[in-house]
């Protein structure tokens, strides 16, 4: 560790790290290279975009406007941690596959972190609360309405407990 680094310990998707970070290095960055969580997707370095989205001790922040020793003694869950495997993705996920609420995906693991939290305290939002709550993230290929569809499915998949 050098002389700049700082230790940081934190939680990432239920499992504990402890790793030396540089002071400047960004969330985005240490989860993407340090950690190998790709699903955060970096777009453009503003927090403008809202792809860079994670939780950060249930809260949406974006990723690529923290740094990293910013999360240390926190519990940061990312767009991996939805789904508990492969065969068995998060209402949200499904919602999003059956109502084509993705196209080029890039875009898609911001707006499934910052619906997580809009879903758990709206459990039945209507379209206008959707779109406030999607408002501060970007999409070039959905015009949008296939992603609201797709969240009045997971809210209703959620709340019948199939989730």
């Amino acid at each position: 560790m050098s002389a700049a680094a700082h230790s940081i310990r934190l939680t990432v998707n239920e499992r504990t790290y402890e790793r030396p970070v540089e002071p400047r290095l960004l969330l985005s960055d240490f989860l993407r290279h340090d950690l190998g969580l790709t699903g955060t997707h970096v777009g453009c370095e503003h927090g403008v975009c809202g792809a860079c989205t994670v939780l950060l001790d249930g809260v949406p922040v974006r990723s690529c406007l923290m740094l990293a020793v910013q999360a240390h003694e926190h519990a940061v869950t990312t767009v991996e941690g939805l789904a508990s495997g492969p065969e068995a993705l998060h209402p949200l996920q499904q919602a999003f596959w059956e109502k084509h609420g993705l196209q080029c995906g890039f875009c898609t693991p911001g707006f499934l972190m910052t619906l997580l939290p809009f879903l758990q305290e709206h459990p039945n939002p209507s379209e206008t609360e959707i779109r406030e709550a999607i408002s501060g993230n970007l999409c070039r290929c959905t015009g949008y309405q296939h992603i609201v569809q797709a969240v009045k499915l997971a809210a209703e998949t959620m709340q019948a407990g199939q989730g």
